[in-house]
């Protein structure tokens, strides 16, 4: 347990990294913004640089200012673990972005955007994979979900159409196109590391249903349907778990059942829609 819980905010701190990488080396200095709560703090620090004429407004300090209400929001609605991965996230990309130096690569804006996205999508692919996010719109978009039932796809589109929008009124229409590039560019490494949707079904055949079911129902509260099976080629009698979690579960779904039983075959297919109780708290 206590090396899957390293691994884990090993992995957070080297997307945090990337995050930061992606800003400092490519995106500030092309005035191309990232996706969400970073992008909203590039945009701030931006306007308080270029029309306000205030220079020691760092990305870094106010997206961490912006993820203090959306921390303490996560902590009561969205659960304490997924909360503090996503303040160790937020803390450890200030850092990176106050240490790291704001350097121009390239002077080619379309490269700035491609590899900008490219390495933030890693970033924040590999954080989601493990079971943790990036704070701030993850955190906000998950609650507005729960509270409105709709996919949290649509909050992501919703913040990351206003930064498009006011990267293009506050500068050339073409930063809104080289924004609108990175954002694609982002979520298409992000759903190759991982997957956007909200709801995921797994199926899991096992000849260890009982202590899997035990093992699961511990670590979060999922219905489960037990289902005989059989194998087509050994005839061994098996069973199959059928059971829908958030992506944000994932993670530990696929630790249990490497502790529980190795040699479990799961599928995880991509969820649509559900119809019925699902537990949103």
């Amino acid at each position: 347990m206590f090396l899957f819980e390293a691994k884990r905010i090993l992995i957070v701190i080297f997307g945090a990294m990337l995050n930061a990488i992606s800003l400092n080396f490519f995106l500030i200095g092309a005035n191309v913004y990232a996706s969400g709560f970073t992008g909203a703090a590039q945009l701030i620090s931006s306007v308080f640089k270029d029309f306000i004429g205030i220079e020691g407004v760092s990305t870094g300090i106010i997206l961490f200012i912006l993820n203090i209400p959306v921390a303490i929001l996560g902590w009561k609605k969205v659960g304490k673990g997924f909360t503090v991965y996503s303040i160790i996230s937020v803390v450890f990309t200030t850092i990176f972005l106050e240490v790291m130096p704001v350097i121009a690569l390239s002077e080619d804006i379309i490269l700035n955007a491609v590899f900008g996205g490219v390495i933030a999508g890693t970033g924040v692919g590999l954080t989601l994979k493990h079971g943790a996010s990036t704070g701030g719109m993850d955190i906000v978009a998950m609650v507005l979900s729960r509270m409105k039932d709709r996919p949290i796809g649509t909050y992501f589109l919703l913040l990351n159409a206003i930064i498009i929008a006011m990267a293009g009124i506050l500068y050339k229409p073409e930063n809104a196109l080289y924004t609108l590039l990175t954002l694609y560019v982002t979520t298409r490494v992000i759903d190759a590391l991982h997957t956007r949707h909200e709801k995921v079904t797994a199926m899991i055949i096992t000849h260890k249903a009982d202590e899997l079911q035990k093992a699961i129902h511990d670590t979060m509260v999922r219905g489960i349907t037990i289902l005989p099976a059989k194998g087509a080629y050994t005839k061994e009698d098996k069973n199959m778990m059928y059971l829908v979690v958030t992506r944000y579960e994932l993670y530990d779904l696929e630790r249990i059942i490497g502790e529980i039983d190795p040699n479990a075959f799961t599928n995880i297919v991509q969820t649509t829609g559900i119809f019925g109780f699902f537990r949103k708290d």
